[in-house]
């Protein structure tokens, strides 16, 4: 199956999030009907064995267990964990992994592979080839199931973290904001604008600060939703001696942003950022189909890429600062981060950001 998969170069993977299995493929514009075909035995038609799953249950441990030795995917899923979310952290799910038999994997996919729970996203040369694509997924042998429910889970602010690790030479760190609902596609693009402002670039205001004067190497911020709720996250890697001056830095911009210190020249300069991040991702299949994925697969809401363009120009500070305050005020707040430090260290560092 794989060597006639991708015998004319074609690509696909599969892999797991806190809600969804995805599956994706790759093809050149000649093949697609094949590489669809070769897709749909895979997921109508999946041959468990215990053999592979003895392997993949290998391979998942050493991939989880490699993990353990990244500080910054160890953040995540701690931070989920103490604000509420009902997500295992690395240690729990390595605990797990022995227990799975093949029972398990089958009734699983019984449960979650359906023609209702499903949604696809197919991106590229479709003229005059719709109705074919659509007679063919139509015709996939998949019950009907049902569509499940994402779970919504009670957040609530966490006392700062430390994962200890003896020997970590910095600190890496994460912290959030969490407000209980999904924002727009619109909203999306305003915080967006405001994290350009703040680390996107070597001349923004935190991180590019930052690195002139020497306090870190590499630090972000973005937005992430889910059906429920959306997280305003920063992380980075600092060293101890930096780290009280980082810290300061974020404070002051973070306020400054909070008060509506931001120019329009600033606001100017994300409009054409994130124009040419758009025309840019219009050149490639794969950016176009990225662009659906979440609003889709998350709430059905199909947002069309050629409507991006007004989506830029709409971008403006009033909504920029009112959604920043909105963050700022949920009383959904949590900082985690793993070094080698005492925990005091920490506390004070999650306390000196006061906004």
């Amino acid at each position: 199956y794989e060597a006639d998969f991708t015998k004319n170069g074609a690509y696909h993977n599969a892999w797991t999030s806190d809600y969804s299995v995805c599956y994706e493929a790759e093809c050149a514009d000649f093949e697609w009907e094949r590489i669809l075909n070769l897709e749909r035995i895979a997921i109508t038609s999946p041959m468990f064995n215990e053999e592979e799953l003895k392997s993949e249950k290998g391979n998942v441990k050493a991939e989880l267990t490699g993990y353990m030795n990244d500080y910054a995917r160890l953040l995540w899923p701690r931070l989920q964990k103490d604000i509420g979310e009902e997500v295992p952290h690395l240690k729990e799910r390595l605990a797990t992994i022995n227990n799975i038999e093949l029972k398990d994997i089958r009734e699983h996919n019984r449960r979650t592979h359906t023609a209702k729970n499903m949604r696809f996203i197919i991106a590229g040369q479709i003229k005059h080839r719709k109705k074919e694509i659509l007679r063919n997924l139509e015709d996939w042998d998949l019950k009907e199931g049902r569509r499940f429910e994402i779970p919504k889970d009670k957040l609530h602010s966490s006392p700062a973290v430390l994962v200890k690790r003896k020997d970590a030479s910095n600190i890496t760190f994460g912290f959030s904001m969490v407000t209980p609902r999904r924002l727009s596609i619109q909203e999306t693009q305003a915080m967006g604008a405001l994290n350009h402002i703040l680390n996107g670039t070597m001349s923004s205001r935190i991180f590019g600060q930052a690195r002139k004067r020497g306090l870190v190497y590499g630090m972000g911020s973005g937005i992430n939703s889910s059906k429920h709720y959306s997280s305003w996250d920063f992380d980075g890697e600092v060293n101890l001696e930096t780290a009280d001056e980082l810290f300061s830095l974020i404070q002051v911009e973070m306020v400054r942003a909070l008060n509506g210190e931001i120019s329009d020249e600033e606001i100017e300069a994300v409009k054409t950022y994130a124009q040419g991040r758009y025309q840019m991702g219009a050149q490639t299949v794969s950016q176009i189909s990225d662009y659906y994925t979440d609003d889709y697969f998350m709430t059905e809401k199909v947002e069309l890429y050629d409507d991006f363009p007004q989506i830029i120009k709409e971008i403006n500070k009033p909504s920029i600062v009112e959604l920043a305050r909105e963050f700022a005020g949920s009383g959904i707040h949590a900082f985690v981060a793993v070094g080698s430090v005492e925990k005091a260290v920490i506390n004070q560092l999650a306390e000196s950001l006061n906004f």
